[in-house]
């Protein structure tokens, strides 16, 4: 890869990382919801990321859900893992960043 930082495939994604760059396409948004958190309120949506090699759930919050639209080319950047129901999870965290590479 000529990237300075490659990205992390979706089957190498283990619980725990952190400051991962991942690549792939939203194939599915969910309907963002009001949640509390101990930052406050929040708004959150459930996104699912999918790449050659497998699917993965995607936390959106607060303005990522804006960002994204089902059939986008994404780059997650300083992503990081977290395990829900026995699930890994994607999160993006305030220094994170997503780009948007291809609309549909």
């Amino acid at each position: 890869m000529s990237e300075p930082s490659s990205h992390v495939r979706i089957t190498e994604i283990r619980e725990g990382m952190r400051n991962l760059t991942v690549v792939g396409r939203i194939t599915h948004v969910g309907e963002a919801r009001a949640v509390t958190t101990r930052f406050g309120p929040a708004r959150v949506a459930i996104a699912t990321l999918e790449d050659q090699t497998g699917t993965i759930r995607l936390n959106l919050w607060r303005d990522q859900i804006d960002q994204v639209r089902t059939g986008y080319t994404v780059r997650l950047e300083n992503a990081f893992v977290r395990v829900f129901n026995n699930q890994n999870e994607l999160n993006i965290g305030k220094d994170g960043k997503i780009t948007v590479l291809n609309t549909l």
